[in-house]
């Protein structure tokens, strides 16, 4: 992958300072599905739990993926739903952990890690998701899949779009609306991404002093 093919903006301090959240998009905006699968693999290089990579995406980008969004989204989300280039649905997979062995068998046959290693994690940390219960791997998901939809909405900004993160929706819907295993795959956000038509409402934060202890 070339890493810099669609960027239009390289400026870290810029992209993130600047990140706002709109609520309108201009509606003669397609973004090609490979420019989406390029943002979605740029932002797959985000952290997760030991690896997992416990997320998955489901893109509404046309009509019909549009009014499925739309069918799951409280009214005040939406403008953004049906103005936007396209919908991302951030879901967390909860079985991540029943494929985790291809991810360190490949790693070892591209000689990034030893067999040993290999081993080792096959041995701590599979162990671990295997036994674990509902909750605990729940969580897990949730945390990846919000490492990845921030990571996602950076990414849009430097290709050059903005983006809103939303959740604001009925979460019991979306898996059965998409047909997805409603076991399996937790939704975590949805982020509209487009070009912003009208401007962005200035959010006010908290001081850090408020919101920090020092230990």
């Amino acid at each position: 992958m070339d890493a810099t093919k669609n960027l239009v903006n390289n400026d870290f301090s810029d992209i993130m300072m600047n990140r706002h959240s709109y609520r309108k998009f201009k509606t003669d905006v397609k973004i090609s599905r490979e420019e989406i699968s390029e943002m979605l693999e740029e932002a797959t290089t985000a952290p997760s739990a030991c690896n997992l990579q416990s997320w998955h995406f489901v893109v509404c980008d046309n009509e019909e993926g549009k009014e499925k969004a739309h069918s799951v989204m409280m009214p005040f989300n939406y403008a953004q739903t049906d103005t936007s280039s396209a919908v991302i649905f951030v879901l967390g997979d909860t079985q991540s952990h029943y494929k985790y062995r291809d991810v360190w068998n490949k790693a070892c046959e591209n000689g990034q890690i030893t067999p040993e290693m290999r081993d080792k994690v096959f041995k701590t940390f599979l162990p671990l998701y295997e036994h674990a219960d509902r909750s605990f791997l729940e969580k897990d998901a949730t945390i990846d899949g919000s490492m990845i939809a921030m990571q996602l909405l950076l990414i849009a900004r430097a290709h050059g779009y903005e983006a809103n993160p939303m959740s604001g929706y009925d979460f019991a819907k979306v898996a059965p609306t998409f047909g997805l295993d409603g076991d399996r795959y937790i939704p975590v956000t949805a982020v509209a991404i487009g070009k912003p038509d009208g401007e962005f409402t200035k959010s006010v934060r908290y001081s850090v002093d408020d919101v920090t202890d020092f230990m």
